[in-house]
């Protein structure tokens, strides 16, 4: 059991300012996982400050970028050592089926920190141009400032990593606010942190819940804000920087849909949507939840997705058979279940799964795979974000009106097509308004820049443009020298 009686302040462990404790159960057995002290104000006035004092003395930033580098390849060291221990953790406060732990949570943050130590060397921190005029201009990238970190609970250690790397690579001091339903990991994270030599003042860690996350997005020593959540939440941040001209980056919400084009395998494809359509048991914002068949062989598709939806295994999430956890909470469960009955509500017809307790599972909180057939794309079950294990079939005549569907979305995250002509696969990709799309499977790599389009956010991560928000740009003009 993980737990904590102080706070990560400024690089080192502090008793909180307040009394109040967060409890993490599994959302599984609903047994004690850990616990944290909840961060107050004066907690976040004292972790900004410590950022503050530390970014503007420059006992980080103003380090030679290869000192940075080698603490951070320090930091890899460390991390990759006690993988093992994250992988079961995150399982445990998510619910997260440990298989998908082990091959995509786990390895994920270690990697990615891998690849913006590799991307920290193609970046040009200080180059040298002519201007108009003849004379030689210097442009340099220097760190934004003070960052607020806040990440989600769906995927915490991954969405982590994909900020705190650039942001210290960069040279920023952060602040770190882990969602009060998975704050344990994070407490891991800030050992090694410590460990790995980052100097004091540098990094906090502070879990709480969303008053304080709003204190700390407000804080005028805040100099920007790098969040992963809702589109609800992001919009709110995106105002209160906006009043304060204060940067921002936000990976938000998603609605993907996938493109079943006639020349498609329906087998495979059904196979590959396993993946795309329920990854972290249908938890993940890049869930393609959208299935949209053509009508010349839409039954077809439908009992395709009907074999693979009733081969789910729902329960356990450390047996190795487990395809599908339980919802992080009781709060999402309710949601979950109330999109499915409203989906029967507006006449969308429900082919597997339903609102009942899954069989065989008197504890945790969990919901049935679920899949809808003959759905318009003006449902909400179509428009809105659902956050869980269901699916919606939308029928389409041609593939203008396939690609008018996908893109009938105030979301532009991600997608995918599905067919036997990856040239044409491409074309169709052109297309889609999303920020990334995969010809025959769900794709994310991270060497390339991920985010979204529209109410999806705002920047991106990943790949040599992921240092791009953490970074500000100045040209310095040294006068021509003159006989």
């Amino acid at each position: 059991m993980h737990v904590y009686k102080e706070l990560f302040v400024g690089g080192r462990w502090t008793p909180p300012s307040g009394n109040d404790m967060i409890e993490v159960f599994s959302p599984h057995g609903f047994d004690l996982v850990g616990a944290v002290p909840a961060a107050t104000k004066a907690d976040v006035d004292a972790a900004v400050a410590a950022a503050r004092a530390s970014f503007d003395a420059g006992i980080w930033r103003g380090r030679p970028l290869e000192e940075r580098l080698a603490i951070m390849d320090r930091l890899l060291e460390l991390y990759t050592e006690r993988t093992d221990e994250l992988i079961e953790l995150q399982s445990r406060e998510i619910g997260s089926p440990i298989t998908f732990s082990k091959t995509v949570t786990g390895p994920a943050p270690a990697l990615t920190l891998s690849t913006f130590l590799g991307n920290a060397r193609r970046v040009q921190w200080e180059e040298v141009r002519v201007g108009v005029t003849g004379s030689d201009i210097i442009v340099r990238r220097e760190a934004v400032g003070v960052v607020a970190i806040i990440v989600p609970w769906n995927a915490p250690q991954f969405t982590l990593m994909a900020k705190l790397a650039p942001a210290l690579i960069a040279g920023c001091s952060v602040v770190i606010k882990p969602a009060p339903e998975t704050p344990l990991d994070a407490n891991v994270v800030a050992d090694l942190v410590a460990a790995a030599g980052v100097p004091d003042g540098v990094v906090s860690v502070l879990p709480a819940g969303r008053e304080v996350g709003q204190y700390l997005v407000g804080h005028p020593d805040v100099d920007k804000v790098a969040f992963t959540g809702s589109t609800a939440a992001g919009r709110q941040i995106a105002a209160t920087c906006g009043e304060q001209l204060k940067r921002c980056s936000l990976e938000l919400g998603g609605k993907s849909a996938a493109i079943i084009l006639e020349d498609a395998d329906l087998a495979t494809t059904a196979t590959g949507l396993e993946y795309a359509s329920l990854t972290n048991s249908g938890q993940a914002c890049v869930a393609q939840t959208r299935i949209l068949a053509p009508r010349s062989r839409y039954e077809e598709a439908v009992d395709a997705l009907v074999a693979m939806m009733s081969a789910q295994v729902v329960g356990d999430p450390f047996d190795p058979a487990t395809t599908i956890g339980p919802m992080v909470s009781q709060r999402q469960q309710q949601r979950v279940r109330g999109y499915i009955e409203l989906g029967e509500q507006e006449g969308a017809r429900r082919v597997v799964g339903g609102v009942e307790p899954v069989a065989g599972l008197d504890r945790g909180w969990y919901v049935q795979p679920t899949l809808f057939a003959d759905v318009d794309n003006d449902m909400r079950i179509a428009r809105e974000e659902i956050f869980g294990p269901v699916l919606a079939v939308i029928p389409y005549r041609d593939e203008e009106d396939a690609v008018r569907i996908a893109n009938d979305s105030e979301y532009g995250l991600a997608g995918s097509v599905w067919t036997s002509d990856t040239e044409h696969g491409i074309d169709i990709g052109r297309r889609i308004r999303t920020g990334i799309f995969g010809v025959n499977q769900s794709w994310l790599d991270l060497n390339a820049p991920f985010g979204g389009f529209k109410s999806s956010g705002i920047g991106r991560e990943m790949g040599v443009e992921g240092f791009d928000s953490y970074l500000e740009y100045k040209a310095i003009a040294p006068a021509s020298e003159t006989a």
